[in-house]
């Protein structure tokens, strides 16, 4: 099986950058996309592969956010939203932002989801704080009724000092703050999820997205932000990963992640 998450950064500019030519020769089972920035009605024809079922969470802004998940394999239940699968807990302000597609084939659940970024302002960093705060019960619960999980996405944090370049001058920015870091300290030590890329390439520097700012990208000056966080089980399932950067269809790269049935 191979799942890919890519940010796309506005799914009609990568489509006008390439994507879907690049996508159909992956034969992926699985692709979890974020950052739409696009309505139903904006979706281009070529980001309906045919032989694909696809579900997406549209923000209610827009050209913002947004995300998508397609399987070529139709599942047994979909969620689109956190409210729609955690209605005991308030996620109407996340839900507006289109942050959330869940699809479940048997036992288990696979997510494309898109973090807060924090780094335009403090409200932003505090509403992502809060966020953090709501989604670790809810991921943790699903794996506590005993479900195999695999969340894909861009999560908007370097865990540790290899996943990005220039570690020590982010101490103090989102998106490597000692309390965002903490939290998946929480749940990786804690809850017991795996960075099924870390498993396999502990000591790999591979980033996931580079600034458009200055030569970033040409220098490798990048962040791993974006994200396979599975069950212990299924990360065991994990035999490759591949960051495709051959071609750019956003500031971000798609990551490939191939595993056993």
């Amino acid at each position: 099986m191979k799942i890919i998450t890519a940010n796309l950064n506005g799914i009609r500019a990568a489509t006008r950058k390439g994507f879907w030519d690049w996508f159909a020769k992956e034969d992926a089972d699985i692709l979890c996309l974020q950052e739409l920035k696009a309505h139903e009605h904006q979706i281009p024809e070529e980001a309906k592969p045919d032989g694909y079922h696809h579900y997406y969470h549209f923000a209610k802004k827009p050209g913002y956010s947004g995300v998508a998940l397609y399987s070529r394999q139709k599942p047994d239940a979909v969620y689109i939203g956190l409210a729609s699968i955690n209605p005991d807990t308030d996620w109407s302000d996340m839900d507006a932002e289109g942050r959330f597609v869940q699809v479940d084939f048997s036992n288990l659940s696979i997510i494309s989801a898109y973090f807060p970024s924090g780094s335009s302002s403090d409200e932003r960093q505090a509403i992502k704080m809060t966020f953090l705060e709501r989604f670790m019960p809810f991921i943790s619960s699903l794996k506590e009724q005993g479900r195999e999980v695999i969340l894909c996405g861009d999560i908007n944090i370097a865990h540790n000092n290899i996943d990005l370049k220039n570690w020590k001058g982010n101490k103090k920015n989102s998106g490597f703050l000692p309390e965002e870091r903490a939290w998946m300290d929480e749940l990786f030590d804690k809850k017991g999820f795996v960075d099924a890329f870390r498993a396999i390439y502990p000591e790999k520097e591979q980033y996931s997205w580079w600034s458009n700012r200055g030569k970033a990208r040409e220098n490798n000056v990048g962040w791993r932000i974006d994200y396979h966080i599975c069950t212990p089980a299924t990360a065991k399932r994990f035999t490759h990963f591949s960051v495709y950067t051959d071609n750019w269809f956003s500031d971000h790269a798609p990551i490939i992640a191939t595993l056993d049935d």
